[in-house]
């Protein structure tokens, strides 16, 4: 562990130490921001005498926090600002974080925490595949991996067949990425003979940023031959390292002393028993420039467990993220998720691990049609129908599923297109 005696701390003393810091955050706003304050429902940190006062206070939403463009929430001076990054939203008012000195410390011990139990040591090399600029998750690693006294590779996204160079040349025995971004390296380098568990000492991979199945997770170990870790995190509340899985890979660890973790029903807003399905809420206990109370993230988990984990650590266990709220997809009044349909192909080994699904409306009904390429199955009818059968059984709807050949679906920069949803133009 990296900070062994706090992932470690007693829950009565880390649920008094969360409400602690949940009392300084609120104090933080009132002395710092009077129109944040303003939003807390007259609500100060002397009102806050259990944890679960917090449900007295309001829920925080990314439009809240494009209407408090650029800074209009922050409760640091601008002078007390030492970065920012920005949402990696792409419509709309831009929602921009900044950074304290102490934001970016807190930021490299979560990193260093999630590092850690990654199994990453001050003998290996990390290789960082997301971007260095306004999308958080570069630093994040960087900041990390300083910490533990990594070697760091810092190449970025994209140029994929030097990813694999440096690799094989600098003995990277670990890779940083989006959570899609190892499907494109395994089929570059199934073009250039690159063979992963020959031609490199990668062991290790840190993946997250978006929701990815069981099926994917599967699929990337087989191939690189390493095991894969589940980071989360987000822009909003301070950047990637909110929470890893441990290599018991039964949850997701979240640092419960620098976050205060709720999950609701998405719908009410009303608090979900531990183990039922609910959209995580998240308050930030440590942060200085932008504090946040009761975020709506629109990721659907559930808890774990609250007990001490195999691995030692106390902290708060929740699912890996299924699905996000605003990412799912109603087609003929059926409401179902991208994750669901990408579960169902990828089960197939024929299958490709490229997909797409095309939402339209024809005559006046919706017509669901998913786009899968294949690995040269030479009967696509027959696989073409078994999809079909299975995503029926899934999702209750019928798919016309298209199979294309390998190459044939586009590979955009960034995050994987999953839904294309032609009835929005």
């Amino acid at each position: 562990m990296y900070q062994p005696t706090l992932e470690t701390l007693p829950r009565p003393e880390l649920e008094a130490l969360q409400l602690e810091r949940l009392r300084a955050t609120v104090r933080r706003i009132h002395d710092n921001n009077p129109r944040y304050a303003a939003r807390l429902n007259g609500i100060g940190p002397d009102d806050l005498h259990t944890l679960d006062d917090i449900r007295r206070l309001p829920f925080t939403t990314k439009e809240d926090l494009r209407h408090g463009y650029p800074f209009g929430l922050a409760c640091a001076p601008q002078k007390e600002f030492v970065r920012m990054h920005m949402s990696s939203g792409t419509t709309g008012t831009p929602i921009i974080c900044p950074h304290t000195e102490a934001d970016v410390q807190q930021w490299g011990e979560i990193m260093a925490r999630c590092l850690t139990a990654a199994t990453l040591t001050g003998s290996d090399t990390l290789q960082i595949t997301p971007s260095f600029g306004l999308f958080n998750g570069g630093f994040g690693f960087h900041y990390g991996a300083t910490a533990i006294g990594a070697f760091i590779v810092p190449i970025g996204a994209g140029r994929s067949p030097l990813q694999l160079q440096f690799m094989r040349d600098l003995g990277s025995t670990a890779i940083a990425a989006i959570a899609s971004y190892p499907l494109r390296l395994m089929e570059v380098a199934d073009k250039e003979g690159f063979d992963f568990r020959r031609d490199s000492k990668l062991r290790v991979g840190v993946f997250g940023s978006e929701i990815w199945s069981d099926e994917m997770r599967r699929r990337i170990e087989d191939k690189m031959g390493i095991e894969s870790f589940d980071i989360i995190g987000m822009t909003e509340s301070g950047g990637v390292g909110m929470g890893i899985d441990c290599v018991e890979h039964d949850g997701i660890h979240v640092w419960e002393d620098h976050y205060l973790v709720e999950i609701v029903n998405w719908e009410t807003g009303e608090p979900a028993p531990d183990g039922e399905q609910g959209e995580m809420v998240v308050t930030t206990l440590t942060r200085q420039a932008l504090p946040l109370i009761r975020f709506r993230t629109h990721d659907l988990t559930r808890v774990v467990s609250r007990q001490p984990c195999r691995c030692g650590r106390t902290h708060l266990k929740v699912a890996r993220l299924s699905c996000r709220t605003d990412e799912m997809v109603k087609v003929k009044g059926i409401n179902f998720f991208p994750k669901q349909v990408e579960s169902v192909l990828l089960r197939h080994p024929d299958v490709g691990n490229d997909y797409l699904i095309v939402i339209d409306r024809v005559d006046g009904a919706d017509q669901l049609t998913v786009k899968v390429e294949t690995r040269g199955l030479p009967w696509p009818e027959e696989l073409s129908q078994r999809l079909s059968d299975d995503l029926y059984n899934m999702i209750g709807l019928r798919a016309e599923v298209n199979i294309l050949h390998p190459g044939e679906l586009p590979r955009p920069e960034g995050k994987a297109v999953r839904v294309q949803d032609k009835r929005r133009k």
